[in-house]
């Protein structure tokens, strides 16, 4: 995920708001205590996500991919006073750390919480998006996309990470093309050529392409 040179990268965050303090003591924990702690977005991706939910000023948004809550707390800063964060994890077992964070950050009543398949829970769900966030099993994006473009209202916008995964979008970067690479492949060039929607993809972290419903 490193992209840009550690001391550079420094600069970036000692120039970015600070995390508050609720999302520097889940920062701390996840890496102490969660495997895969780097699945967390971090400060930099944290205020990015912040910042693009503030903009938007979104009544709805959905999250694919809880993971310990960090995005989550990240998103709702931008909700309006009614707004409703609805978040979808497959693994239970952090369900308690994830709603104690809820709860600490003050959001536990703008949230719904789903436990389970998103493929399975996000036709259920009876809910027009301003804001989609992507951070699952890459295998499934271009599924996740299909499943929520008719959800999410003109003008509004879907974000998905990790769409550079450590750079093995390029061959120069990869040894092999892996079942995730690929599909983050195809991902990426569907999303470049469908005339619904524009994107930019940004190199924050390990890449967030941020994508328009026109």
């Amino acid at each position: 995920m490193e992209f840009i040179d550690e001391d550079l990268n420094q600069y970036c965050e000692d120039h970015t708001t600070p995390e508050t303090e609720v999302l520097k003591k889940l920062n701390r924990e996840t890496h102490a205590n969660v495997m895969m702690p780097r699945m967390l977005s971090g400060h930099i991706q944290g205020r990015t996500l912040a910042m693009f939910s503030q903009m938007i000023r979104p009544e709805n948004i959905l999250e694919i991919g809880t993971y310990t809550g960090y995005s989550g707390i990240s998103l709702a800063e931008g909700l309006t006073e009614n707004g409703t964060l609805h978040t979808i994890d497959i693994n239970d077992e952090l369900e308690d750390m994830v709603r104690r964070y809820f709860a600490e950050a003050g959001i536990k009543n703008k949230v719904k919480y789903h436990l389970g398949n998103a493929l399975e829970i996000i036709p259920t769900l009876d809910v027009t998006f301003d804001l989609v966030f992507i951070d699952a099993d890459k295998i499934n994006y271009s599924n996740y996309f299909d499943l929520v473009i008719d959800k999410v209202r003109p003008g509004g916008f879907i974000i998905a990470d990790n769409v550079l995964w450590s750079g093995k979008v390029l061959e120069k970067f990869r040894k092999k093309l892996d079942k995730d690479t690929e599909a983050l492949l195809d991902f990426n060039q569907k999303i470049q050529t469908d005339d619904r929607v524009e994107n930019v993809l940004l190199p924050i972290r390990d890449g967030l392409l941020v994508i328009r419903k026109k």
